[in-house]
Order: C-alpha cells, then sequence, then structure tokens
C-alpha cells in the first residue's frame, strides 16, 4: 500500500554559519513516517522555487512546522517592532495561501506552533508579538538550558470545549503538553474555532468552522516523542487517516464535528 505523500514545511538556516540551506525537524519526519503513516517530505518555503498550485498537485497533507522566525506583522496589518523577532517573508508567501486553499479544497493540513499561527493569520487573524509580557500571563518560551527532554517536557494543561472536535479527538478535556513559543492568537481569525486554552487563556487548539477537511493547529509541539505521547499521537494518527483518505482520492469531511 502506497503511503500518503505529507509535504513538510522548511526553514532557512545555515550550515557552520556559512552555507544556506533548507532544514527541518527529525522530529517532524518520524512523526509523519511512525504515526501518521506518511512518506514525510520536505518543502522549501520559497516562491522562487515552488508554487502553491505544484504542492497542492504533488502532496496528500502537510504539516505546517514551528520555526524561530515568525509570521511578519504586516501580514496581519501592523507593523513590525524589535518584539516582533525574526521573519521568513518567503515562507509566510507560501503557507498563508497555502493554507486558504487547502481549507477552501478540503485538502489537510496539520499546524503546530508556528503553523498554528500561520492558520490563525491566514485566516485573517492577528498575533501577540510576546505572550510574557501580557498581564496574567505565564511564559511560554522554550527554556533557554537544559537538555533537549527538558526543552520539551510538560509544562502546562490544555482545557478544551466540551464535546468539541479536541475533546473527541484526545477523548479528555483536559491534557498536558510542552511549550515552546514566544508569539500566539491575538484575535481570531474568520471561522477559526479556538477550541482549547492554557489555564492562562492563551489559545492553544484550534481549527476552521465548516472546512470540507482536516485543519487541525495546536499551538504547542506535539511531534516531540508523537509515537508514545497519549496527546500527541491521536493527533498525528488522525491527520494520516485524511491524508490517506485524500491519496485514496476521497474528499473526506473533517474526522470530527463538535457537538
Amino acid at each position: 500500500m502506497t503511503r500518503p505523500k505529507i509535504g513538510i514545511i522548511g526553514n532557512q538556516g545555515l550550515l557552520n554559519e556559512s552555507f544556506p540551506i533548507h532544514l527541518g525537524g527529525i522530529m517532524n519526519s518520524t512523526a509523519v513516517a511512525e504515526v501518521s503513516g506518511g512518506i514525510p517530505l520536505l518543502i522549501p518555503a520559497d516562491p522562487a522555487l515552488v508554487s502553491v498550485e505544484e504542492l497542492l498537485e504533488t502532496f496528500d497533507g502537510f504539516l505546517l512546522t514551528g520555526g524561530r522566525p515568525n509570521v511578519h506583522p504586516e501580514e496581519y496589518g501592523e507593523e513590525e517592532t524589535a518584539a516582533h523577532g525574526a521573519f521568513d517573508r518567503n515562507r509566510d508567501a507560501i503557507t498563508l495561501p497555502l493554507v486558504r486553499a487547502c481549507v477552501e479544497a478540503g485538502q489537510p493540513f496539520l499546524g503546530v506552533c508556528r503553523g498554528f499561527q500561520e492558520v490563525n493569520v491566514a485566516m485573517g487573524g492577528s498575533l501577540y508579538p510576546e505572550i510574557r509580557d501580557l498581564p496574567g500571563r505565564m511564559n511560554h518560551r522554550m527554556p533557554p538550558d537544559g537538555t533537549l527532554e527538558e526543552k520539551f517536557a510538560i509544562r502546562h494543561a490544555v482545557t478544551f470545549t466540551e464535546g468539541g472536535v479536541f475533546h473527541q479527538l484526545m477523548g479528555a478535556a483536559k491534557v498536558m503538553t510542552n511549550t515552546l513559543h514566544g508569539q500566539g492568537i491575538k484575535t481570531p481569525g474568520a471561522r477559526v474555532v479556538i477550541d482549547g486554552h492554557a489555564d492562562d487563556g492563551t489559545p492553544e487548539a484550534i481549527y476552521i468552522k465548516d472546512a470540507p477537511g482536516f485543519t487541525l493547529a495546536v499551538q504547542w509541539h506535539p511531534e516531540y516523542n508523537a509515537a508514545n505521547d497519549p496527546v500527541s499521537r491521536p493527533l498525528f494518527e488522525a491527520f494520516g487517516v485524511a491524508a490517506r483518505a485524500w491519496a485514496d482520492g476521497k474528499r473526506p469531511q473533517p474526522v470530527l464535528k463538535a457537538v
């Protein structure tokens, strides 16, 4: 049986501080291959190299990954400040129209961290540049020191809407997750349903209302230990089911609907 082709949105970086490269975390590829059951293929997110139309024709689903650069605030009508950090305008130019095209067509995607923020901005929403500066919010950023296990350690609860999409998917109304982000949703985009929050009110889980396909996105990083984590595994499994259906020529409804 041929596995569905999952396009993993890549980031740009430097090798040995000199050589420009496209890069993607091994955790992402592992989660796609081992839990979603797909073929992980890295996408160079640059409109000079690929078009949204080509991506839609080539892949059965998309993993919108995390990344250190942030979505440029011009994409949601605000001016750049020092608090907004680094940017990747090439990735913005690919992922934002890609999200909108997938929503319209029903082609599945899973958004993670920056990918979660991209989904919101693509649908017309905006972002806070620094969550930890808001009154009453915790510091959601990755710890600056420690081992990989310590950086991706479980750090806070996420509570889902009772009977909502994520509640049904996880089989629990509250779960524990890691947290490694600085920005977060300010205003939700059109049709963006915030289906889960951290205890400090930060949006953590979203989907697109009435979309004909799989449109789930989370602010945490489920790719870490995805095969064994009870929160990550059902998320990547459901994404894989949606990608398989697309590869088989079906145009599925969302895996779950809010009740």
